[in-house]
């Protein structure tokens, strides 16, 4: 008989293992199932924050870094990395503009800027790239992706011909766009955006409203941010014909996509999928028996453009249509519905009552415990 072929491809457990740590547990209980199985390990994310390091476990190599500033405008330094044919550079907005590189100040809603992750976006530009897959999630700010561009060699320009100020709050006097400077590469490469909300960039469930206020926008400034990013829409569009307010995506991390979109035609494209394209997930697929992936809750969210979702999906696809099943901190999501998403079956890592940092203490033993059941399951009705 051909060996169990397993693939391991969770997401992290936040607050408590990476996904490459998850991957890690989950496949030794596997082996101890199973001596002889062909275990595949391919840490996933869903695009935001850990994707790069998702990536740089599954790639095998080391992370690049670049000088740039966060996103109140101090110095720092942000690590990307490139895949390794060379050709696909991973640029997470996080590291350079995340709301963790600014948590030791006050929150900055309306000058908050991505132009850092611009920066990086340049390096990238700089080594030769010819794809740049930039990671949204963990913004804190809301300008519209103005700051990326600002950092490419952009330039916006109120109705006096004045550079306006980084930020949400220089949208608002934005008369038109001078791209004279913007970097010579940044039209040639082409641009993925990893997105896992569908928000559109203004309105009541655009970018400033919904995710505003966790970035400090309240009393009625958030409210302003949509103003200002509803201005932008319009300078985009006159300036380069392309409608961005309502298409869905365009609110992720504070309205990045929009900018993207609109000036280098960027595509966005739900983060799982991006993941798992660029581990090789679809061709480890192709001949697996089992696939076991996880994250620290498996929710309705799960199911809607998250890890598990993405695995689920090209895992239907495959010719072998191997069982999906999850395991996670804790399992919320009701078994019809899990079924319908294609999930065969979902366990938590929580023996009964458990107080949380214990079950955080023990998260990989636990893993490592359901990787040998789930195993030996599978292996006894293989036969």
């Amino acid at each position: 008989m051909e060996p169990l072929r397993v693939v391991v491809c969770p997401d992290s457990f936040k607050g408590s293992l990476s996904a490459a740590e998850v991957a890690s547990a989950v496949a030794e209980g596997v082996l101890d199932a199973v001596p002889d199985a062909v275990v595949t390990r391919l840490p996933m994310a869903d695009g935001g924050e850990g994707t790069l390091d998702a990536l740089l476990a599954a790639w095998g190599g080391e992370p690049l870094t670049a000088q740039t500033v966060d996103a109140i405008g101090r110095p720092s330094t942000a690590r990307w990395a490139v895949s390794p044919d060379g050709r696909t550079a991973v640029v997470e907005l996080a590291e350079a503009s995340g709301l963790p590189g600014v948590s030791d100040a006050p929150l900055q809603p309306l000058h908050a800027s991505t132009r850092g992750t611009g920066d990086v976006a340049r390096a990238a530009l700089d080594a030769g790239v010819a794809e740049i897959l930039l990671c949204l999630g963990g913004s804190a700010s809301t300008d519209g992706g103005s700051g990326i561009l600002t950092g490419l060699g952009a330039r916006l320009l109120d109705p006096a011909g004045r550079q306006v100020p980084d930020g949400g709050e220089g949208l608002a006097s934005v008369a038109s766009l001078d791209l004279s400077g913007l970097h010579p590469r940044a039209r040639e490469v082409r641009w993925r955006l990893a997105v896992d909300v569908t928000n559109p960039l203004v309105g009541e469930h655009g970018a400033a409203r919904v995710f505003g206020p966790q970035k400090g926008a309240r009393d009625g400034v958030a409210e302003f941010l949509d103003d200002a990013l509803r201005h932008w829409s319009e300078v985009l569009e006159r300036e380069t014909g392309v409608a961005v307010a309502e298409l869905p995506g365009t609110g992720a991390a504070g309205g990045v996509p929009a900018g993207l979109i609109a000036v280098l035609g960027a595509e966005s494209t739900p983060g799982a999928v991006l993941v798992a394209e660029a581990v090789g997930l679809p061709a480890a697929l192709a001949s697996a028996d089992l696939v076991i992936t996880g994250e620290g809750s498996f929710d309705s969210q799960s199911v809607n453009g998250k890890v598990a979702d993405g695995v689920a999906q090209l895992a239907a696809a495959s010719p072998t249509r191997p069982p999906v099943v999850v395991v996670a901190g804790q399992v919320l999501l009701p078994e019809a519905q899990a079924r319908a998403s294609g999930i065969t079956a979902a366990f938590s890592i929580a023996p009964g009552p458990v107080d949380l940092d214990d079950l955080i203490a023990r998260t990989a033993p636990r893993l490592r415990e359901l990787g040998a059941a789930v195993t030996n399951l599978v292996g006894a009705v293989r036969g």
